[in-house]
């Protein structure tokens, strides 16, 4: 049965020349494009990030450096991992992180 998987894109230097960075998105939607009815949620970007610490102190930034996410549907995380493989956010020195979601349930009675 397909479970739900979070790829979190880490770190990566975005081209600053306009001519490259639309090159680079469209590789990218070229791959999600490959990725077919598997994609759940393609592009989530994430911006202005905000850190707390335990102490409540909090910083702009983050710790991780996570720059955003998709979701995708598949068997197995092995299977997400060999499609996380060709994503162009490699090529400008990104990292990729899998893990599957757990559905936690939302109302008081799933939660318990």
């Amino acid at each position: 049965m397909a479970k739900n998987f979070i790829l979190v894109y880490i770190g990566g230097e975005q081209p600053t020349n306009p001519q490259e960075a639309n090159q680079h998105f469209k590789e990218y939607r070229e791959w999600l494009t490959s990725l077919g009815d598997s994609v759940v949620s393609p592009v989530n970007p994430l911006k202005d990030s905000m850190t707390i610490s335990p102490n409540g102190a909090v910083t702009r930034g983050s710790i991780a450096a996570m720059s955003g996410f998709t979701i995708i549907k598949a068997d197995s995380i092995d299977t997400v991992v060999e499609m996380a493989k060709s994503c162009p956010f490699l090529d400008i020195g990104g990292s990729l992180e899998v893990s599957e979601l757990l559905h936690m349930g939302s109302s008081e009675s799933e939660l318990n």
